[in-house]
């Protein structure tokens, strides 16, 4: 017994990585220089704010742009790239930077970290994850710092531009121009909403898509992977716009009042901040119940695998539906794109999206017992904080105590994947050495 070493799975190591950032960041958000004199942060405040920002998801329970001083929003800042990147990604810089060893350990990390099959070419794709962000989040800030200083001092637009650039790509929705607005003042401009959905769109597909997107006039060709990330978004984000348009048309509080320019954009926006971004051109509160229902099915799908973003990632939706589909048509294997999906992917999609379910509903029914508004207004809360998207009907700030807490924790489930914390919690055990008989059941 005394020789036996105690030893955390690599889902373990993830889950206590991302508690312990969460943690010393809610510590550091107390701290006095990061408060403005007049304000007061209690540690659950302060830990609900850390988890939002680590788990890149957006729901504040104070305001960001007014409440924090700048050393507080740098803090956030850091938050949210360390969580969006993922803290063995930036572990892994820090190695490359001081020319350290990359051990077999670190590799499996990183393998679960990046939801890989394998530990081949890891550390390489780790570099390229870097390089990319970095690029795209200069590129973003240099943008938005150009419009912005039309309306602010120079040197303030350069920090909004990087806040934001970094909030955007890494798809956690915190904004700096206080009273809750997120974005609702740039409705219409053409600039700022190119760049924002710019952002999102990098951030939620995912590194290897974006590897493969930039590799593309060398290799000639997509990965089956890369295939169904970009084609379920193109879908997601058309058909969103479509039915955000036609549900909101008419709405005297959303896009009724807006000309033909800032409805497609309005449209466009609302169809892709559920990506898992959390900002927002038009009031969610604001739009009409049918708008919203829809919404909170495009957050429970969310982005894609190895992204900034939660959810159920678009390439489990895709499964799902192609299952369905396979099902329909009496055929035996799911095929996409000419590839066969073994039936272990099937299972694993089916497992993940019951776990978020199971999840989201437990979560819901508890928040409607405690806290003091509508069911819709609280599944759309809970559905957002596990998806990691940061958007809100308004509950947020009316958040009791218990409701925090609860809240907290189903953005940590939903940053990490239900499947991941299961693993942590109850680590798989090893294959069976036998079958049992089959058995036949009568379904549907």
């Amino acid at each position: 017994m005394n020789n036996k070493r105690f030893k955390l799975s690599p889902p373990q190591i993830l889950v206590i990585g991302f508690a312990a950032i969460i943690f010393i960041g809610s510590l550091l958000l107390m701290l006095p220089i990061s408060i403005h004199p007049e304000g007061r942060l209690s540690f659950v405040d302060a830990l609900f704010t850390a988890t939002s920002a680590t788990c890149v998801t957006g729901l504040v329970v104070v305001d960001t742009g007014t409440y924090f001083t700048t050393f507080g929003q740098v803090v956030i800042m850091l938050l949210i790239q360390v969580g969006g990147l993922g803290f063995m990604t930036m572990a892994t810089l820090f190695s490359l930077v001081f020319k350290r060893k990359i051990s077999l350990k670190d590799r499996l990390l990183l393998q679960e970290a990046m939801n890989q099959n394998t530990m081949e070419g890891i550390v390489r794709l780790i570099r390229k994850v870097l390089l990319y962000s970095l690029v795209i989040e200069a590129c973003a800030a240099v943008l938005f710092t150009i419009r912005w200083a039309v309306d602010m001092p120079f040197g303030r637009a350069v920090y909004f531009g990087i806040f934001h650039a970094v909030s955007m790509f890494n798809n956690a929705g915190f904004d700096l121009f206080g009273g809750y607005r997120s974005l609702t003042q740039f409705v219409s401009d053409p600039l700022v909403n190119f760049v924002a959905m710019f952002l999102i769109v990098s951030g939620g597909i995912g590194f290897i898509v974006i590897s493969d997107v930039v590799d593309y006039r060398k290799n000639r060709k997509l990965s089956l992977h890369s295939k169904v990330v970009l084609s379920m978004t193109a879908a997601l984000i058309v058909i969103g716009a479509l039915v955000i348009f036609v549900f909101e048309f008419t709405n005297p509080k959303t896009l009724e009042p807006l000309s033909w320019a800032g409805k497609f954009w309005g449209s466009l926006f609302q169809s892709v901040t559920p990506r898992t971004a959390g900002a927002n051109t038009l009031d969610i509160g604001s739009l009409r119940q049918a708008t919203q229902f829809f919404m909170i099915i495009l957050m429970f799908i969310g982005a894609s695998p190895s992204s900034t973003g939660g959810g159920i990632k678009t390439t489990t939706f895709t499964i799902l539906i192609g299952s369905m589909f396979s099902m329909i048509r009496g055929r035996d294997d799911l095929v996409l794109f000419r590839y066969r999906l073994v039936q272990e992917r099937i299972l694993k999609a089916l497992t993940i999206t019951l776990l978020a379910l199971f999840l989201v509903v437990a979560i819901a029914m508890i928040l409607s017992t405690t806290e003091d508004s509508s069911f819709l207004s609280i599944l759309f809360e809970t559905t957002s904080a596990f998806g990691t998207v940061g958007l809100t009907m308004g509950l947020t700030g009316k958040l009791t105590l218990i409701g925090k807490l609860l809240i907290s924790f189903t953005m940590f489930a939903g940053r990490l994947g239900p499947l991941t914390l299961a693993y942590a919690l109850g680590p798989k055990k090893g294959k069976e050495l036998y079958k049992h008989p089959e058995g036949k059941m009568i379904i549907g």
